[in-house]
């Protein structure tokens, strides 16, 4: 869907967490510059929910899980927020993607969450600069 942004687990932290470093740049991106739809995928679902309640990650102050679940629910439940559904062809991506030369290790999580977006024709949305790497892939880089 050429209207439909997937956004990476860094936006949807910064989203989150009014205390992220990001929040203001993130929500700026969400009433601004996307798309009309966004769309989680696994990864970026659990993600959430795991970062949600990692202690370090929220500065000492994690959600419960019943917190994270309720956070994951409620953009869940937004008229423009989505579930995208993981095909094989974002599995011929992710493979094509990860055998390339100079591939790391670090990266597999971004070559999954690329792959599930670029088949089903949408934009990566990410704080992350290393989305631009993937050939074909539509990709919003949020500088900070």
């Amino acid at each position: 869907m050429k209207d439909l942004d997937v956004p990476d687990l860094n936006v949807w932290l910064a989203l989150t967490d009014p205390d992220h470093q990001h929040h203001i740049r993130a929500s700026h991106y969400w009433e601004q510059e996307s798309l009309p739809c966004f769309a989680f995928c696994r990864v970026t679902m659990l993600g959430l929910l795991r970062l949600l309640t990692h202690p370090k990650v929220m500065s000492g102050n994690p959600f419960t899980v019943a917190e994270a679940w309720a956070a994951y629910s409620a953009y869940a439940a937004l008229p423009d927020v989505r579930f995208i559904e993981e095909s094989l062809l974002a599995e011929q991506h992710f493979a094509n993607w990860t055998q390339q030369p100079g591939f790391t290790a670090s990266r597999w999580t971004d070559a999954w969450i690329a792959a599930v977006a670029h088949a089903a024709s949408a934009r990566v949305v990410s704080f992350d600069s290393d989305f631009a790497t993937f050939d074909g892939l539509r990709f919003l880089h949020l500088k900070g």
